[in-house]
């Protein structure tokens, strides 16, 4: 973050954006965390690594380009319609990126295709929640602490997460789509790792719930009242 500050590529005005409240923030959050996390999950499992990437690129493209349209039922529509959403790049980017993890991280074939839909769909879940600061980031801490014990990739997306959540629960920063997805395929990641087929069962079913009512997830996620790492069940 501090490196970015200091350079601001193409000018600081670029790195600006207002938030739900109107409030000037910088963007330099979402990046620095998601380079910090891929860079980690690299180290301790490089499919992990190449997950984060990519889902961080994809949540990248949404930042720059974004059409502002929200859900699964709204980017499915617009693809019927014959029109590409930013949205349904992400959808079908972070997939095939969650996918190909999955497969590597996992042996038996049912066990990579739950993997996969784990990471993304972990992904896509800690995008939902990240409507007001610090939700997201804050989701990743509270989700991912009670697994650090056991699971490396858990302790690379929380102290990632750690790092940027005071700026951005004080309004100094925003984690963009690119933080948000980067951080929650971190996440996924660490629950294929420390899993196996029931754990990855159940996991996957969380996350597809958790797609299939997102407008839910998101209303709620705006309006709760975040406590790190107090009353919210481990997702490890």
């Amino acid at each position: 973050m501090a490196a970015l500050r200091a350079k601001a590529p193409g000018g600081r005005e670029r790195w600006e954006r207002k938030n739900y409240a109107g409030r000037t923030v910088e963007l330099y959050a979402g990046p620095a965390a998601a380079l910090a996390v891929a860079l980690g999950a690299g180290r301790v499992r490089p499919a992990a690594g190449m997950a984060v990437a990519l889902a961080g690129l994809c949540g990248a493209y949404d930042d720059l380009a974004g059409d502002h349209q929200r859900g699964f039922r709204a980017h499915l529509g617009a693809l019927r319609d014959g029109e590409v959403t930013s949205g349904a790049v992400k959808l079908f980017g972070i997939s095939a990126a969650g996918l190909v993890a999955g497969a590597l991280m996992k042996e038996r074939v049912v066990d990579k295709a739950l993997a996969g839909v784990v990471i993304a769909g972990a992904a896509h879940f800690v995008n939902l929640v990240d409507v007001r600061p610090g939700r997201a980031a804050g989701a990743v801490v509270a989700l991912g602490a009670p697994g650090m014990a056991r699971s490396e990739l858990a302790a690379v997306a929380v102290g990632a997460a750690v790092a940027v959540l005071p700026d951005d629960l004080s309004e100094r920063v925003m984690i963009g789509d690119v933080g948000a997805h980067a951080l929650g395929a971190a996440l996924g990641a660490a629950v294929v790792a420390g899993n196996g087929r029931v754990g990855l069962v159940l996991h996957a079913a969380a996350v597809v719930a958790a797609a299939v009512c997102g407008d839910q997830v998101s209303r709620v996620s705006a309006a709760a009242h975040l406590e790190v790492g107090r009353g919210v069940p481990s997702l490890l």
